[in-house]
């Protein structure tokens, strides 16, 4: 296991980059904590895939250092950084059976026969494939032979760091839950440092200590689910994090109260001078319908019931607001505001969370 520094580092895919634009993944400063679990969670293009081959050494970086355990490996080939890495579409050996793929890390590093055919049994029960370790890997399907892939990445035990490049791309949805479960059962009994890229909020959230969230190739937050959830430090961690996204919404902040739309609301809490596009963000979650003078007004477009509640689609003065209301709430005509808990409003100037003041 290693700990894994990121120190300025930064890449760009231009021969010679002009400008922050220019850079596909911006400059990182972090401390990837060893024998911890990381979800690197982003839209396609924010540069997640970009970082993760630059830690395996698959690309070397623009700029900046990175070290395992305080060890300098940016010029070490990946052969020297022992980590496995599991890419997004299966790569098997066709003509191998199957314990023979993953029996091939550890026959090609001179382990003992007896300990690798312990292995190669124990992996494949993790994978559920037991009954098809004679089989040749030519004619499988794809998410068995993603399977195969994972199993020859999880098959080391003593690799620095094991990572996944979006690797239950092809899987069905069923095996994605049993896989990620094994992951985690896999990072709780070895305690390998583990980096797993994916653009899933819910496979992020359910396999990661800490969930590293990217945008526009820079790192926007690092923190557990809750932390994400709770306060998201940049409007993009709020919209990407739930289902629905957190509610945004332009207003004018002083002190302990905010404008929206020429209505006041009460914060709960006092901020200083603002500068920039000021933001509340508000989750569906910490929102409520209301009636009369109090609250927002709003027009409800569509009500959605997904059985734990009811998802409430509104508009406020042209931007889309979502409320999540207790399964059996009647929605009437007379709902026509809405109401946010001050615990749960969060500020942004420029799309960056402002701390309020301490009393």
């Amino acid at each position: 296991m290693a700990k894994i520094t990121l120190e300025n580092l930064a890449h760009s895919y231009l021969p010679k980059p002009k400008s922050e634009d220019d850079f596909a993944l911006k400059e990182l400063n972090h401390d990837w904590v060893d024998g911890e679990a990381y979800a690197l969670l982003g839209a396609s293009g924010c540069g997640k895939s970009t970082l993760l081959n630059i830690i395996s050494g698959l690309l070397h970086p623009s700029q900046g250092r990175i070290l395992f355990n305080g060890r300098d490996v940016t010029n070490a080939p990946t052969t020297e950084r022992n980590i496995a890495q599991v890419f997004q579409f299966p790569v098997v050996y066709d003509t191998m059976t199957v314990r023979d793929n993953l029996a091939f890390p550890l026959r090609n590093r001179g382990a003992d026969p007896t300990y690798i055919k312990e292995r190669v049994q124990q992996i494949a029960a993790m994978i559920g494939m037991e009954d098809t370790l004679n089989r040749k890997a030519r004619g499988l399907t794809a998410d068995a032979k993603q399977k195969i892939s994972l199993g020859r990445g999880m098959v080391r035990e003593d690799v620095n760091a094991l990572l996944f490049d979006e690797p239950l791309t092809v899987i069905d949805p069923h095996m994605k839950w049993e896989l990620r479960t094994q992951l985690k059962s896999l990072h709780h009994e070895f305690g390998h440092t583990m980096i797993y890229v994916t653009h899933d909020q819910t496979e992020a959230l359910t396999f990661a200590d800490k969930v590293v969230v990217m945008y526009d190739g820079r790192v926007v937050q690092m923190g557990t689910p809750q932390e994400l959830f709770e306060q998201p430090e940049h409007t993009f961690v709020g919209y990407f994090i739930g289902s629905p996204g957190m509610n945004v919404l332009e207003a004018q902040v002083d002190g302990d109260k905010a404008v929206l739309g020429g209505t006041q609301i009460s914060l709960g809490k006092g901020f200083g001078p603002l500068t920039g596009k000021v933001e509340l963000g508000v989750r569906p979650e910490f929102t409520s319908l209301s009636s009369g003078d109090v609250g927002l007004p709003v027009r409800i477009k569509r009500v959605e019931d997904v059985g734990r509640h009811k998802i409430v689609r509104a508009d406020f003065n042209g931007t889309d607001v979502n409320v999540l209301a207790p399964e059996g709430t009647e929605i009437s005509p007379d709902l026509n505001r809405i109401v946010f808990d001050p615990a749960g409003v969060n500020v942004y100037s420029d799309s960056w969370r402002v701390a309020p003041k301490v009393a």
